[in-house]
């Protein structure tokens, strides 16, 4: 139980890969090209994908709890057994959760957000599939209610990621880590209603993370006009686009039980966003070519089918009541960079000052409950 008097359920966490996590479970003819932990020259252990330009310091990614400066000494030498244990070993999880008040966690991947943007799409398929196969035996090492994984899906073809979806179901996980950017047409095509279909059917969630699409991957924080903390600020925006593409095309109206969580990229930001969309399409959908012929105004279909994460927005508590708070989700992005790890119980009190008990639990705890249904039976109170 946290200081807040329930425990905290954090919809955005994530695991570590270990070395031998595609190694270990690829399809064989992939193997002597899996994803490998490399020791580079400044002594830094990192994740490389062949076929990606950008290898994946370990250290900068696994940082909760380190402060500024600590982050940056991770520059200068960091190898895989100075992350955390709970990372990659379930065992260690609870202890880590028990620290910052959290009961349970959603977990997503961390090298598997670089992976959904890699050019090769049947490589990508091998590699998901040897991810999703890693979690769920890594899940199998931790208290029961305790962690809920989301399968990956690369994206390939409908066929492909209907089975992946099936697969996952079987595998005990709750939802789908899906790439930003498929490699046939795009999510609003006709072609894929039949997937939103089987997402529905079988109750998981389609998740989009910031860094899986292009123009908005890890690779491309870099890529920026002057100070590169400029990069940081456009991550929100690849998230921005998806959402575009499933409300104002009409994917949620022709599929109004499907659910869209976007993780990682703030909430403060939606009233004015819901706002711009609709007078976008009041007043120049007709001109654009987009046309107006949604049935509702694009914002309700914000508010009835997506889900946001968020970790120390403090915006968005405070903004709270011009969204729907029941679609807003709090993470503690454990163990990345980002996370507000172990001082998340002291941020909240801090940051939820002026928000209804029953406001608090949506957001912390009964919200992500509600959006992967969850068995409330089995999770710590």
């Amino acid at each position: 139980m946290s200081s807040l008097g329930f425990g905290l359920i954090s919809a955005d966490s994530h695991i570590v890969e270990p070395g031998n996590c595609y190694i270990d479970y690829i399809d064989p003819k992939f193997r002597d090209r899996a994803p490998s932990i490399e020791r580079d020259k400044a002594g830094n252990d990192t994740y490389v994908i062949p076929g990606m330009d950008t290898a994946i310091p370990l250290g900068l990614v696994a940082a909760a709890g380190l402060s500024a400066e600590e982050l940056g000494e991770r520059t200068k030498g960091c190898t895989f057994d100075q992350l955390h244990l709970s990372g990659h070993q379930a065992k260690y999880r609870a202890a880590d959760q028990d620290r910052d008040g959290v009961v349970a966690e959603i977990l997503y991947p961390s090298v598997g957000m670089a992976l959904c943007n890699h050019p090769d799409f049947a490589y990508k398929t091998a590699c998901m599939h040897a991810y999703n196969e890693w979690l769920a035996n890594y899940m199998t090492d931790a208290p029961e209610g305790r962690l809920f994984g989301l399968g990956q899906t690369s994206g390939e073809s409908v066929d492909q990621m209907i089975k992946d979806f099936q697969d996952c179901k079987k595998k005990g996980f709750v939802g789908m880590m899906m790439p930003g950017d498929p490699a046939q047409e795009d999510y609003d095509h006709p072609m894929y209603d039949a997937l939103w279909e089987c997402a529905v059917d079988l109750g998981m969630p389609l998740s989009f993370h910031i860094l899986t699409s292009r123009g908005g991957g890890v690779g491309d924080i870099n890529r920026v006009r002057g100070n590169k903390v400029n990069g940081f600020m456009s991550i929100i925006r690849s998230v921005q686009d998806v959402m575009g593409v499933f409300v104002l095309s009409g994917v949620f109206e022709r599929h109004p039980k499907l659910k869209f969580i976007a993780a990682e990229a703030d909430a403060g930001w939606l009233p004015h966003y819901s706002y711009r969309m609709d007078h976008a399409y009041e007043r120049h959908g007709v001109w654009l070519g987009g046309g107006k012929n949604l049935a509702k105004m694009p914002s309700e279909y914000i508010d009835s089918n997506i889900w946001l994460t968020f970790q120390d927005d403090w915006v968005a508590f405070k903004v709270a009541n011009l969204m729907n708070p029941k679609r807003l989700v709090w993470a503690n992005d454990f163990p990345h960079s980002d996370a507000t790890w172990p001082w998340s119980q002291e941020m909240l009190e801090k940051h939820t000052g002026g928000l209804t008990n029953e406001q608090l639990r949506w957001i912390m705890r009964d919200n992500i409950i509600e959006c992967y249904n969850l068995p409330v039976d089995k999770i710590p109170a």
